[in-house]
Parts: structure tokens; sequence; C-alpha cells
């Protein structure tokens, strides 16, 4: 044994022109982790490698009837297979021993935690599944000295991964392909094998935290629409709401991966709908403008505001007008109406110039007659009064109805940029899901 313990340096062949097969197959255990800014991937693997050493032969019969011993890998030639895609070291619990049987062939099992470069896409965040490559080779001997290929089949190593693979964890195995290839670098070539591990993220959690509680704030965010539009309130709760949803991204800020390859989906996801808040306060904003700013100045409603806004758009959008409010139509010009003046009701009072002169009969009609002309003063001026408040009223209702009018159009027009993007991203999603 001490004779085979000396031959460690050489390849174990009688024949050196002869390459030694190893003989390749793993099992996925775990993923620990996917660092999407880093392009990493760190996985555990139970691999197992399978060569022949023609310098460990023996005879059953002479050795008692042993069929397989145990024997430290250290002693013995081992082939120099690594995974190309390593980044750092492995810093798993060693095993030291590998198992020789009687005709000379060795199996080595061992733990290995690997990390490992991957291009990971993830734009279809929390949807994503990633195709992460293992090159298994030699790193020294080339295809004259060694060969690999897999001990099992690609199925049979799929099977097993999903099989033992941790459920508990954010990622599952989707499928693990491979095939053999030669690397050619110069003048030299190497034997390799190539796995492909196809993993998908389960995204019941991005769900949870982040679509629900999103989705929450624009149906909120669509519902303060159904608040009095001439009222303040709106404003303010949209402003709270939009202020309450940036807490919101910046507290779930770190569950979003970066990179510098891309933004994911949902990230421009939050930022539209952040847009769609910002719009919406925006109308509300034009609402209250119409409402107060030109209702407080007492203007006209121009002409081409009613045919647009209160017929036109009005009939577009299916506004319900009161039952005992009428749209407003065309202002007509306002004409003197004698004979309503002079039917305006049983009570008519005339300014002190306009009444006819009268002989007085005596003195105390002639004190009467000043506080006579000042009662018709006063009414006078109250009438004016009314009269004004009046035509006040009518054209604060009027533009009402146009704010009305305008409000209920874009709302309509909200719903329906709401309604498509939603319908773009769940299509977007789904199809991903499916694939």
């Amino acid at each position: 044994m001490q004779n085979v313990f000396d031959l460690k340096p050489f390849r174990p062949a009688v024949n050196l022109s002869n390459p030694t097969i190893a003989n390749i197959s793993f099992t996925l255990y775990a993923v620990l982790g996917v660092n999407e800014k880093t392009q990493i991937l760190t996985t555990f693997l139970w691999l197992r490698l399978y060569w022949h050493n023609e310098f460990l032969v023996w005879e059953p019969d002479e050795c008692d009837g042993v069929t397989r011993i145990s024997l430290p890998v250290k002693r013995l030639w081992s082939p120099d297979i690594i995974v190309y895609e390593f980044v750092d070291d492995d810093v798993s619990q060693a095993c030291p021993y590998v198992y020789v049987n009687h005709t000379g062939h060795i199996r080595w099992d061992r733990m290995l935690r690997l990390v490992s470069s991957c291009n990971l896409e993830i734009f279809s965040f929390p949807f994503d599944v990633q195709n992460c490559t293992f090159t298994f080779g030699s790193y020294m001997h080339t295809i004259r000295d060694v060969r690999v290929s897999p001990a099992l089949t690609i199925t049979e190593m799929s099977s097993n991964s999903k099989r033992y693979l941790e459920a508990s964890g954010e990622w599952e195995l989707v499928d693990i392909l491979g095939e053999t290839s030669i690397l050619q670098f110069g003048i030299d070539e190497w034997d390799i094998i190539t796995f492909w591990v196809v993993i998908k993220r389960r995204p019941v959690l991005y769900v949870v935290n982040l679509l629900i509680p999103s989705s929450f704030l624009m149906l909120i965010d669509i519902l303060s629409f159904y608040l009095p539009p001439h009222s303040v309130d709106r404003a303010s709760f949209k402003m709270t709401l939009i202020l309450g949803y940036t807490v919101f991204l910046l507290i779930m800020n770190d569950l979003l991966p970066s990179t510098a390859n891309g933004t994911p989906i949902i990230g421009i996801y939050f930022s539209v709908c952040l847009a769609l808040m910002v719009i919406s306060l925006l109308e509300t904003v034009i609402i209250t403008n119409v409402l107060h700013h030109n209702s407080m100045k007492y203007r006209e409603v121009p002409n081409w505001v009613r045919v647009v806004v209160l017929k036109h758009i009005a009939n577009l959008i299916c506004y319900r007008w009161l039952e005992d409010v009428q749209p407003p139509s065309t202002p007509q010009k306002d004409k003197p109406d004698r004979s309503s003046d002079s039917a305006s009701g049983p009570w008519i009072i005339q300014p002190a110039n306009q009444i006819p002169a009268q002989h007085p009969t005596s003195n105390g009609g002639t004190a009467a007659l000043p506080e006579l002309q000042q009662i018709c003063q006063y009414l006078g001026d109250l009438r004016a009064h009314l009269t004004s408040l009046k035509k006040e009223s009518e054209l604060q209702e009027q533009w009402c109805h146009v704010g009305y009018v305008l409000d209920f159009l874009l709302f309509r027009i909200y719903l329906l940029l709401i309604s498509c993007y939603a319908l773009v991203i769940i299509s977007m999603w789904c199809i991903w899901i499916s694939q």
C-alpha cells in the first residue's frame, strides 16, 4: 500500500497514453442566496466523483474477501475537477476519505458550497426564472490525460435534486440540463461538462408585501374621487396618500433587487403608480380651481364652455342631471318687460320721485312723506341686493356643474388608464409564469 501512496504524484495509469476517465454527478441540495447586484449565485451541492486507479487492484479472495476499503484522499491521486464559474473559495466541510473498490474504482463524496457567477435577469422580478451554468472540467489536464463524463443521466440528477432540495427557501428547482463538450484554447483542448440549472423564484412573499399593499393604495386613490370635488379635503387626502406611498416605497426598497443592467418591471410598476397618483392630485387641483377661482370672481360661463362641456361632454359621459336641475342653456340677453314690472305682485312700491303729487290735506300727511321716501329707498336697495345674490348663486351653480362634468370625465379617463395599465402588467406576468 505504501508503494501506491508513493505514486500519488503520478496519474494512475499503466499506459500514460490512455486518459483517465472521471465520472461526475451532483445533487443540488439548497440555493443559499442570489445576489442580483454582484451577479453571484450561492448553492450547496453534494458532489460525487468516480475515477479508476490502475495501481489499486487486488483479488478479494487473497484479502479475506475484502472488496472495498476507505483511504485518505490526500494519499491518493485525484483529478483536479473544478467549476469554471466559481468566484470564491469553498468553505464547506471537507470529506477526507474515499472508497476504493477491489477493481480500482474510486468514489469520492464531498460537499461543495459553490459561489459562482451567473447572468441574472431580473426584469420579470418577482416572477423571474434564472438559468445558471455549472461547467465541470479539469483545470490542468487536457483531453489527452483526463476525460470527464456524467456518472448519472441528466434526468436522474434533476429528479434527485428536486427530491432533496429544501422546499422552504425562496427558490425552487425547475430543471437541470447538461451536455458534454470540448473547450479549446490555443492548441490545447479540455473535456468539460456543462450543466444548466434552471431555478424559479417563489413570488408569494413579494406579492403579499409589495403588490397587494400597492394595489390597496391605488384602490383608495380611485375611491377618493367620490369625495365632493368642491371640498378641500380631497386634495389634502390625496397628498397624504402620496406621502404614505412614498414612505411605503422607501421601506420596501430593500426587497427590490438592484443591478446596473436594468430595472425590474416591478420598479417601473411602482413608479407609474406614483405618477398616476400625482396625476390624480393634479386633476383635483384643476377641478378645485374651476369650482372656487372662477365662481368666486362671479364670471359668466363662456358660451363655448356651455356647448362643449355642459352639452357634448355631458352627453358623452352620460352625466345624469338631478331631477330638479336642468342643463344650463345659452343665456339670452335680458329684455325689458314692462308688463312684468307692472304685474310683479300685488304690492307695488314706487320711488318717491314717481309718486304723483298730491295736495296735502293736513299737517300729518306732509310730515309722513319723507319717511315713505326713505322706506322706498331701503326696499329698492334690498331688492338690488337680493337680485345680486340670486345671480351670484346662479353663477356658482353653473360653474359647479362645469366642475362636476369635468371631474366625471377625468375620473373616467383615470379609470381607463389604470385598467389598461393593470391589464398590461398582469398579462406580462402571466406570460412569464406560464413560461
